[in-house]
């Protein structure tokens, strides 16, 4: 398996936040871009920590961000 069973719409709400750019959710989650691009590729899982910080920067909770999808 590659990735993680961890999904998310990071990316669907960026752009619906007059597309908010990488380093924009990065700055405001306090992490680096890097790890918003492994995140919205799905090649990491973030910490549940990182994951209210993107909710939060979203106003939204964090089951509108992450869903786990079996394989």
């Amino acid at each position: 398996m590659t990735g993680t069973p961890i999904a998310n719409d990071i990316r669907r709400l960026r752009f619906g936040r007059g597309e908010m750019t990488q380093q924009a959710l990065a700055d405001a989650c306090g992490v680096t871009r890097q790890t918003i691009i492994a995140l919205e590729a799905g090649r990491y899982a973030p910490s549940l920590e990182l994951a209210f910080r993107i909710a939060r920067a979203f106003s939204v909770g964090i089951e509108e961000v992450f869903r786990w999808e079996d394989a």
